[in-house]
């Protein structure tokens, strides 16, 4: 019985390893996917070949990550699928390469010459960021990175490190922002996600520091004042701030 059992796991073992060698894996850009409605058919397109296990996407960079079984599929039938497709074609990834992005983020919380200094000599430090422009009067600062050396993620931490509360900004008459001041106990995710939810919001962000919330919406949509009403039905005590006096700027 210990002999069966010695030789049963032997033979998984071999399975598995056998499987494990099978499997390939490639990094490949496709410049044409850009959301994750273009993932999800790059997704869709890529599964219908028989081989493909998995896939993992990053927008930023606009890569794939196809793990595939080698013995079913290989590299030049997954690029031959994706250029068949006219849009998602694929490219050669490299991890030295420059991959430029840029992002615009709306800060209510920016409020003189003294924040925005404050922002540019952070984000100057970090690895990746080769220039950016704060716009003190409009409160949003646009910032162009090296996507294969940070992220928006990155970015956005590192303000809300600061005592900011970024959300997208965009140029677009319909876009508009709304910042309010909430308990510091119910700045976290499950706020976020619940804003998340309400129709017309684009992107919302809390900073726990600060007790603050700050929405991006659509507003054909929604309003400041329907989305406060929204916020205290779900039981986030959300209230506008009051007028803001500069103590920094009073320091210069």
């Amino acid at each position: 019985m210990k002999r069966t059992t010695l030789l049963l796991t032997g033979l998984l073992m071999a399975i598995a390893m056998q499987a494990a060698t099978a499997t390939d894996t490639i990094t490949v850009r496709i410049k044409g996917m850009r959301c994750e409605e273009c993932a999800h058919k790059v997704n869709t397109v890529l599964h219908k070949l028989n081989g493909v296990k998995s896939i993992d996407y990053n927008l930023e960079r606009r890569t794939a990550t196809i793990a595939y079984d080698k013995v079913l599929t290989c590299r030049d039938t997954i690029e031959a699928r994706l250029a068949a497709t006219g849009r998602y074609k694929a490219s050669a990834y490299s991890k030295d390469e420059v991959i430029r992005r840029g992002m615009g983020l709306q800060m209510s919380d920016m409020h003189c010459q003294k924040c925005a200094d404050r922002i540019t000599k952070r984000l100057e430090q970090i690895e990746g960021v080769d220039s950016l422009a704060p716009k003190v009067d409009k409160q949003y600062v646009f910032v162009r990175y090296d996507a294969n050396r940070t992220n928006k993620d990155i970015i956005r931490q590192a303000l809300a490190d600061l005592g900011f509360t970024p959300v997208n900004y965009y140029t677009s008459t319909d876009i508009s922002f709304a910042y309010f001041l909430i308990p510091k106990e119910a700045a976290n995710d499950e706020t976020i996600d619940t804003v998340l939810a309400l129709d017309g919001v684009d992107d919302a962000n809390v900073n726990a520091k600060r007790g603050s919330l700050a929405i991006t919406y659509i507003n054909t949509e929604t309003s400041t004042e329907k989305l406060q009403e929204q916020l205290k039905a779900e039981g986030i005590d959300a209230t506008l701030p009051p007028a803001h006096e500069c103590k920094e700027e009073k320091q210069q």
